[in-house]
C-alpha cells in the first residue's frame, strides 16, 4: 500500500506548487533539503546546488529571512517558541531529506527518522558520530557553565564552503542514485 504525502513550496508569484512524494511502500521520494536558516553561513551555497540539481529548499527560522524569488526555495516561519524550528525540522524530516544544521541535537532526532544531515562545515553528521558529538557538547556546556575559558568554534572559513558544496552535492546525487 503506497502512502503519500504532499510537499508544497511556494512558486516565484506565491503561487503554491504541489508535489506528490511518496514514502518507502510507494514510488520514491523526491530529495528535499531543511535548512535551520537562524544562523546558517551557507545559504547561498544551498541554493546554487538546490538550482543545479532542481532540489526543492525549505528554511525554517522563527523570523521571515529575505530568500531568493525561485520555486524551489521556501520559507517556513515558526513561532518563536523555544526549539520550535528544530521541532518543525524534525517532524518533517524523511529519508529523502538532507537537514543543513550546526545544532547536534537537531540532528541526532533527524539521524533518528533516516534523514541525512550536514554540518554548515560538510562535517556529515551519522549514527557512528552522532553520540560522540552530543557527549562532546554535553562536556563543553559543563565546562562553561562552571565558567572554564573555552575557545569556540573555529571561524567559518572559506574552506568549510568548498566542504560543505562537495558534500551536500554527494549527497543528493546519492539521494537520487537509490531512488529516494
Amino acid at each position: 500500500m503506497a502512502v503519500s504525502y504532499f510537499m508544497d513550496f511556494a512558486d516565484a508569484k506565491g503561487w503554491i506548487l504541489w508535489q506528490s512524494v511518496s514514502n518507502a511502500f510507494g514510488a520514491p521520494f523526491m530529495p528535499n533539503i531543511l535548512v535551520d536558516a537562524d544562523a546558517c553561513p551557507v545559504k547561498e551555497e544551498v541554493f546554487k546546488v538546490a538550482y543545479r540539481l532542481n532540489t526543492p529548499v525549505t528554511l525554517v527560522a522563527n523570523s521571515y529571512l529575505r530568500t531568493p524569488n525561485h520555486p524551489l526555495i521556501s520559507m517556513q516561519v515558526v513561532s518563536d517558541g523555544f526549539d520550535a524550528a528544530d521541532d518543525w525540522i524534525a517532524e518533517t524530516a524523511t529519508p529523502s531529506s538532507v537537514v543543513i544544521t550546526a545544532d547536534i541535537l537537531l540532528a541526532g532526532r533527524c539521524i533518528e527518522v533516516g534523514a541525512t544531515v550536514l554540518a554548515p562545515t560538510g562535517k556529515p553528521f551519522n549514527s557512528s558520530n552522532i553520540g560522540g558529538a552530543i557527549a562532546t557538547r554535553a562536556i563543553m556546556a559543563d565546562l562553561r557553565a562552571g565558567l572554564e575559558q573555552t575557545s569556540g568554534p573555529a571561524p567559518f572559513s572559506n574552506k568549510d564552503r568548498s566542504h560543505f558544496l562537495n558534500a551536500l552535492d554527494r549527497e543528493l546525487q546519492r539521494l537520487k542514485r537509490e531512488g529516494h
